[in-house]
């Protein structure tokens, strides 16, 4: 069965190259539906499907997350942020050698590989630091409890220990 290059097709097609945050398939929905509301989600689900088996568009597969899809379909490296999920292009070299390196697996025909690294974007990372530094200033001596530790501090003491504020 030869896939037709429809309307919707192609209204999916200039959404993704559109949008340069690698969207899900969800955010590329609302995008189109926002304009055009005769569309349905599966529709643009089944579309980015077949748009990435022609290599029209890339499917990034994210572990633990939403698919995201690229308009840039040159292999290159991919970063998800683990705070705010989005999903950044990584500045370096293509390791197209990579799937020969594999050993142990002779068997086994590797034809490709996907690599997402996971960190802190800059955007996440400073907003961590600013909790971190805010809570070291507001409670300054303060010490944190070890999990194990007890969090009342008068569960060291006796019963009349802490009554009368005096250890006897």
């Amino acid at each position: 069965m030869k896939n037709r290059n429809t309307l919707q097709r192609r209204l999916v097609l200039e959404t993704v190259r559109r949008m340069h945050n690698h969207p899900t398939a969800d955010e590329i929905f609302r995008e189109i539906a926002a304009e055009n509301t005769l569309i349905s989600k599966a529709t643009v689900y089944r579309n980015l499907k077949i748009l990435s088996e022609q290599g029209e568009i890339l499917h990034i597969p994210i572990p633990d997350g939403a698919d995201c899809f690229d308009f840039n379909t040159k292999p290159h490296y991919h970063l998800e942020c683990r705070s705010c999920n989005r999903v950044f292009d990584v500045n370096m070299p293509y390791q197209s050698d990579l799937c020969s390196k594999i050993v142990g697996c002779e068997d086994f025909l590797v034809e490709s590989h996907h690599i997402v690294f996971s960190g802190l974007c800059p955007a996440c990372r400073k907003a961590a630091e600013q909790r971190a530094q805010l809570q070291t200033t507001e409670e300054p001596h303060r010490a944190i409890p070890h999990k194990d530790c007890a969090t009342d501090a008068s569960s060291n003491f006796s019963s009349d220990e802490t009554k009368s504020g005096v250890n006897t």
